[in-house]
């Protein structure tokens, strides 16, 4: 007989070693012994407060719950892979330190119902962790955006010099990204926090329970509303592992950006030694490591999303086996989440600007082409009139190997008897970022206000 399983009563042999250890999930499902432990706590209060255990059983039960605790922040509690999660390493360890009191813990309440609740009160804290740390990023986009106002630089599409822009502007578009990602992580933690306790296996219980003092004792606004779906959905779990896969998309294309300005072709930026590795090889390198690994790493997020995913397309109601498979992708989706948010909110603050090159850029390129056009535009001349001369002079500034602030007012007339010589007060890149002073735009005075936006919202 399985005499040691807490579930082996209708079992004549003993479990395989290997299907044992191969089934255990104690060695990642551990992390959630503090959510484990603070629900069994609200479940045994429940349970004393409705009559169905007597008081003084519940008064040992938080009392052994509580030393059980101290425990494994201690690391003197011995976890057993014989005892399969954290769920029954706890009750198992709660029985043998008061007796049969600890034994009427799991009245009323199935392990699927409980690792529900633990699952969705670990991520709502991790929820709250990970919107700290998007603050902290954020901060340090509006810190650069502030110190580094006027800075203009090239702007781009296809990866092609295309309008000159301001360097905050730039950092500012990072942060409306940021921004969304943190609204939906808030939006992700409504549905998260919702208290599945009560519904049993699978059909609720037969137990008077009061699901609602649950979910107050564990500060839930609202409880589950169907036995089957609260004990089988991941849903939250989905939305979380997409928004983060969205959140490092994010952090990726920052990546790529800091990967390209920090090389000598762009020298944009220098990030801080503390953020780069050296060559073991040739000693002139100082390597991006940091951007390059949360490039990296947003594979491994978006593989924990597909993975999550593809455990749960085709599950039957209500709970299997296979819902074990939620927990790695999903620890690891938040441990990769926070790692690259951290150590990119201390790396972005402390990155280095280069204005003189950046400046140097933003004039390359024929990055103020829009703006004669823009100028021709306000002399009277339909728009793809306009674009069809910038394109000509833009053809002979190549076929001449030079730019379009070194045309002359002579050059300029052969495309155009509309051109004078206010034209070169239009073509400069201050004058082309602070035209563009609609909302949304590059002008120095909207990006001032954008940022101050900004700071009042956080």
């Amino acid at each position: 007989m399985s005499k040691d399983k807490l579930w082996g009563g209708r079992f004549t042999q003993p479990t395989d070693k290997f299907v044992e250890e191969f089934t255990a999930s104690i060695n990642f499902d551990k992390r959630l012994y503090h959510q484990d432990i603070r629900g069994s706590i609200a479940h045994a209060t429940m349970l004393g407060k409705q009559g169905i255990i007597p008081l003084e059983d519940v008064e040992l039960i938080v009392k052994g719950l509580k030393e059980i605790l101290e425990q494994i922040e201690a690391g003197t509690f011995d976890f057993s892979v014989s005892l399969e999660d954290i769920h029954m390493n706890i009750e198992a360890r709660l029985s043998a330190k008061i007796g049969d009191a600890g034994k009427r813990l799991h009245t009323g309440r199935s392990r699927n119902d409980q690792v529900a609740l633990d699952i969705r009160l670990y991520l709502r804290d991790e929820l709250v962790e990970i919107s700290a740390y998007l603050d902290l990023l954020m901060d340090s986009l509006i810190y650069q955006a502030e110190e580094n106002l006027g800075v203009v630089m090239p702007g781009f599409t296809h990866l092609q010099t295309a309008q000159p822009i301001l360097f905050s502007h730039h950092m500012m578009a990072y942060h409306e990204m940021l921004k969304r990602d943190k609204g939906r992580m808030e939006d992700c933690l409504k549905r998260t926090n919702v208290l599945p306790l009560g519904a049993g296996a699978l059909a609720g219980t037969t137990f008077p329970i009061d699901r609602e003092h649950v979910a107050e004792l564990l500060e839930f606004p609202e409880v589950t509303r169907n036995s089957l779906d609260s004990v089988s959905d991941r849903d939250f779990a989905l939305e979380f592992c997409s928004a983060a896969s969205i959140l490092m998309m994010h952090l990726s294309r920052f990546s790529e950006e800091l990967i390209l300005w920090s090389t000598s072709e762009f020298k944009f930026v220098d990030l801080s030694d503390s953020f780069c590795t050296g060559s073991s090889i040739m000693p002139q390198k100082k390597n991006p490591d940091v951007p390059e690994l949360v490039r990296g790493k947003t594979g491994r997020v978006y593989g924990n999303l597909m993975a999550l995913l593809t455990v749960m397309k085709s599950l039957p109601l209500a709970y299997n086996k296979d819902m074990q498979e939620d927990k790695e992708p999903l620890f690891d989706t938040i441990d990769t989440v926070k790692g690259s948010l951290k150590v990119f909110a201390d790396m972005v603050r402390e990155m280095r600007i280069n204005p003189t090159r950046m400046g140097q850029a933003a004039g390359a390129g024929f990055s103020t082409a829009t703006d004669v056009a823009d100028y021709l535009v306000r002399k009277g001349l339909p728009f793809r009139d306009a674009h069809e001369v910038v394109g000509k002079a833009v053809r002979y500034c190549i076929e001449n190997e030079m730019d379009i602030p070194e045309l002359s007012l002579a050059e300029w007339q052969l495309f155009s008897g509309k051109i004078d010589k206010d034209i070169f007060a239009c073509i400069t890149v201050e004058a082309s970022v602070n035209a563009r002073k609609a909302t949304g735009g590059t002008a120095l005075e909207r990006v001032k206000a954008e940022i101050e936006r900004a700071k009042e919202g956080r």
